[in-house]
C-alpha cells in the first residue's frame, strides 16, 4: 500500500492514476502537534490557491449532501529540522520552483498582511522556517526532498 502512495498512484473507478506532478509538504519535527497541523493546513492552501488545476471535483454523499472540493492528488508530508528546511528552500529556489512557506514568526500574527510582513522583514538566509510546500514535476520534487523521511 505505501509503495502505491510513494509512486503517486491510486485506483479511481478501475483506472490507475499517475500524476506528472508531486506535492510535498516539509514540516519541522520539533513543533507542537497543533502547530504542525496549522502549518500543514496553511501550506496546503497555498498549493490549492496557486494551482487550481490540482483541485478535484466536489464531493457528494449517498444522501445528496454536497461537500467542498479538495486537492485531487496525494500530498506527501516530510519531517525536517531547521537545517534540512533551509536546504529544501535552497534546492527549491535553485530549481526555479516557487514554494509556499511558513515561518515561526507567523504563529504570533493574526492575519494575512501581518504574515506577509513577518516574512518580508527577514532576508532569505535568516528565515526561521517551520514549513515549506512545493508542487512540481515528480523528479524535481524528488531531488528537492532527497534524503528526507516521511513525517512520523
Amino acid at each position: 500500500m505505501l509503495s502505491c502512495i510513494l509512486r503517486e498512484a491510486f485506483n479511481v473507478k478501475g483506472f490507475l492514476m499517475l500524476f506528472d506532478t508531486k506535492i510535498a509538504l516539509v514540516i519541522r519535527c520539533d513543533l507542537a502537534p497543533w502547530q504542525k497541523m496549522n502549518v500543514a493546513a496553511f501550506l496546503a492552501s497555498g498549493i490549492a490557491a496557486s494551482y487550481p488545476e490540482s483541485i478535484g471535483e466536489p464531493y457528494e454523499d449517498a444522501s445528496g449532501n454536497r461537500y467542498l472540493r479538495l486537492i485531487g492528488q496525494p500530498m506527501l508530508i516530510y519531517g525536517a529540522d531547521h537545517a534540512a528546511l533551509a536546504r529544501v528552500l535552497d534546492r527549491t529556489l535553485a530549481r526555479g520552483v516557487q514554494p509556499a512557506l511558513y515561518t515561526e514568526e507567523m504563529f504570533s500574527t493574526t492575519h494575512d498582511a501581518a504574515n506577509r510582513n513577518a516574512v518580508c522583514s527577514v532576508e532569505r538566509e535568516n528565515l526561521n522556517l517551520v514549513g515549506i510546500a512545493i508542487r512540481a514535476e515528480r523528479k524535481v520534487v524528488d531531488k528537492i526532498v532527497d534524503k528526507l523521511k516521511l513525517h512520523q
